[in-house]
């Protein structure tokens, strides 16, 4: 009988480190995805990065001279719920292995598991 074994991860990477263990640890392992929202990559890389601003002069002046502002980056033009890295993990494998399964994605920093 194949099952289907979900489980909750604090960010991707984490997420794809422990479907890579199962995956290299157990047999009669089907598939495994992981699923997150994506914008929270943009939200990531804001966090590194920062924001230039060009200032214009006066138009009227003769010579036309400007202005970079830089600053830092902030997340917060992304609201809360999209900055979240909350990754979703599901292992479909025969129901002889469910234990195994579960036990290796808890001992990888699995938060929630359901089968």
């Amino acid at each position: 009988m194949i099952i289907r074994i979900s489980a909750e991860f604090e960010n991707p990477d984490i997420a794809e480190l422990a479907l890579k263990r199962v995956k290299e640890s157990l047999p009669e392992i089907h598939s495994a995805n992981i699923f997150y929202n994506k914008t929270s990559d943009y939200a990531e890389r804001l966090r590194k990065g920062n924001i230039y601003t060009v200032i214009p002069t006066a138009v009227t002046a003769q010579v036309y001279l400007t202005a970079v502002m830089e600053s830092p980056a902030s997340e917060d033009v992304i609201e809360e719920p999209l900055r979240s890295r909350k990754t979703r993990a599901f292992v479909i494998c025969d129901s002889s292995q469910k234990n195994n399964v579960k036990a290796l994605l808890s001992a990888m920093g699995a938060l929630k598991i359901h089968s």
